[in-house]
């Protein structure tokens, strides 16, 4: 049983750890040569994972903290796939292209805003460059249920898509109106239904919780109608309210927004319930059948995060295409431009659209590895860090362990000689667990618009 009597006293901003360092560390004292150079040097016997931004949406959700480019006239988005096209011409001469593709992510915006033949378009374009995918990538796209068709689910089957991401969000009218999103259950039905109809091998829906004029009674309601679609994961998300940072969330009313004891209440029925109904607890968001994949990679200690969340395809370079794409290799991150003119401007250059990004140091290297095994596999195996990097972890760490003890005492964590674990309520609490790990959170500890709430 999850003790939530603990949770309100660790509610403080604090990072999603989709990276380490996370984002507000990249800048523009790593060059573009620099990144070229690392480009140019990754390991070709490494796979590679493809990211690509889609950024169109018709109108803003008022609840998104995505980038999105917000627009009706298909003559923008043909521009874009043109861009698209000349990216991938300029990152083929710095990149093994011939590399082992291991997974492929469609993101968004609403990758689906784009009509069936312009899919087919830019996937035969991806494929013409990337023509080793491997027989079990996994090929993904986030999808807006408002904004999909049988044509364009088809072609994503064709093409080899096995995995969909529905944004559900909430099923309650007034929380729709609220947020911008009118989104009735028959078309979710309708999309679902597609994907099945399409072979696609997992479909998740993703649900926020936190928004406005949510109660435990109207999440009750989307949860069971939720069920009712037999997704294969479930993504529930704390909705991170961050206003200096997304003008569209200024739209929201925050007296309208739901407590942290209301919320928390949400979180605990929404354990229950979905455990109930036969799904796992994966860390603090997400919800999966037994026998999906991600639990045979908690239990060989092989869940990985990045910034697609959670993902059993380890061990692989991530490259970002389009605007604002983020790429890892082994010791960096690199983000492309965030503005529309700047990223068309540097490939009319004949440049990649490479903006900032950070190049790890050792230390960086040390607290990425710790904080990415807490964050996917919530316990962390002390002696073979050590092996690892050769350092005594209790020496280095000193400072963190320390900070660890008050989690200890409230039973959100056992800590030896050999391990770190989090217990059943501790994963709900991870970002908290990651914290003290982090070199940089000193020089953030006195903002409060940095890092939306854990709690």
């Amino acid at each position: 049983m999850l003790d939530f009597s603990k949770f309100l006293k660790y509610s403080k901003p604090g990072p999603r750890y989709t990276s380490y360092p996370t984002a507000l560390e990249f800048s523009d004292a790593y060059g573009y040569d620099e990144y070229i150079q690392k480009l140019e040097s990754q390991d070709s016997s490494r796979p590679i994972s493809l990211y690509f931004h889609l950024p169109f949406c018709r109108n803003a959700c008022y609840f998104c903290g995505c980038n999105v480019v917000f627009t009706s006239k298909d003559d923008k988005m043909i521009r874009y796939m043109d861009y698209l096209k000349r990216e991938l011409v300029i990152l083929s001469k710095h990149l093994d292209c011939n590399r082992e593709v291991l997974q492929m992510h469609f993101g968004g915006g609403t990758p689906t805003f784009f009509t069936a033949a312009q899919l087919k378009e830019i996937i035969a374009e991806i494929k013409s460059y990337f023509p080793n995918f491997r027989s079990d990538a996994e090929i993904s796209c986030e999808i807006d249920p408002r904004h999909i068709d049988e044509d364009q689910m088809r072609v994503m089957s064709e093409a080899g898509f096995n995995r969909v991401s529905f944004g559900l969000q909430d099923f309650n009218e007034k929380v729709q109106v609220a947020v911008h999103r009118i989104q009735p259950y028959a078309i979710s039905k309708d999309a679902m239904d597609l994907a099945r109809k399409y072979n696609m091998i997992s479909v998740n829906v993703d649900l926020i919780y936190g928004l406005p004029y949510q109660t435990l009674e109207t999440f009750k309601e989307t949860l069971a109608l939720s069920l009712t679609l037999n997704p294969d994961r479930f993504a529930v998300f704390n909705y991170a309210h961050v206003p200096w940072l997304k003008k569209t969330m200024r739209k929201i009313d925050e007296t309208t927004l739901p407590l942290p004891d209301e919320k928390l209440q949400i979180m605990q029925y929404t354990i229950d319930f979905l455990t109930s109904h036969g799904y796992r607890m994966i860390g603090m968001d997400h919800f999966a059948k037994p026998e999906d994949d991600l639990f045979k990679a908690i239990d060989k200690g092989e869940l990985h995060r990045n910034f697609q969340g959670y993902t059993t395809k380890g061990g692989a370079d991530l490259i970002g295409v389009g605007l604002t794409s983020i790429g890892e290799g082994v010791d960096s991150y690199n983000q492309n431009f965030k503005v529309m003119g700047e990223y068309e401007e540097a490939i009319d250059a004949g440049k990649l659209p490479f903006e900032r990004g950070i190049v790890l140091n050792e230390d960086d290297q040390i607290r990425q590895y710790v904080i990415m095994e807490l964050m996917s596999n919530f316990k962390l195996d002390i002696k073979r860090f050590e092996k690892l990097f050769n350092i005594e972890f209790k020496t280095y760490f000193a400072d963190a362990i320390e900070a660890l003890k008050p989690f200890a005492e409230d039973d959100l964590l056992t800590m030896d000689e050999n391990h770190i674990e989090c217990s059943e309520t501790g994963t709900l609490l991870i970002r908290n667990i990651a914290m003290p790990f982090d070199a940089y959170m000193k020089k953030h500890a006195a903002s409060s618009k940095t890092f939306s709430k854990t709690v």
